[in-house]
């Protein structure tokens, strides 16, 4: 039987302590015990649940890729606010596949996740054999620079930071 540690997941606990905080936007005493708690159990009692648990390659490609990916939720909400307000505005709705290279079940839902949240974008399914995407664009006219810059701009980076 495999024993189990106090502490399973570090940076997790550190994560959903800091987003605890945020969540509250204070960082008084009381907030600070009780996310300290909620981040030392969730882990420890969800950890049977991640046979085998998500292993971070790259601390610093993770933390260099998250402001990437907040400035492109942005733009994307502003460009997708543009579309909307303007009707004469022409859309190029389509759905297209993404080719991927990522073998990590864990990255796999990320770039889909990713991609989701830019607005505009939706990852509507994956395929049987996990080798691509297949997304919705609200504006998509050149398919082929969509894909390219899903690839660079997201893929690239987390295969970086996990190593697939």
């Amino acid at each position: 039987m495999k024993r189990r540690r106090w502490l399973p997941a570090p940076l997790m606990s550190a994560l959903l302590l800091v987003v605890w905080a945020m969540l509250w936007g204070s960082l008084g005493g009381g907030v600070l015990l009780l996310g300290a708690l909620l981040a030392w159990a969730i882990p420890l009692f969800t950890s049977r649940f991640w046979p085998d648990p998500p292993r971070l390659a790259s601390l610093g490609a993770a933390l260099r890729f998250a402001p990437v990916v907040l400035w492109d939720i942005v733009v994307a909400n502003l460009v997708v606010a543009r579309l909307i307000l303007d009707p004469s505005a022409p859309l190029h709705p389509r759905f297209f596949r993404v080719p991927i290279e990522l073998e990590d079940e864990l990255a796999i839902t990320l770039l889909g996740g990713i991609i989701s949240l830019t607005p505009g974008t939706v990852t509507a399914d994956v395929s049987e054999d996990r080798r691509s995407l297949i997304v919705h664009g609200l504006d998509v006219a050149d398919e082929a620079a969509v894909v390219r810059e899903i690839k660079e701009r997201y893929e690239k980076p987390l295969k970086e930071i996990f190593r697939c």
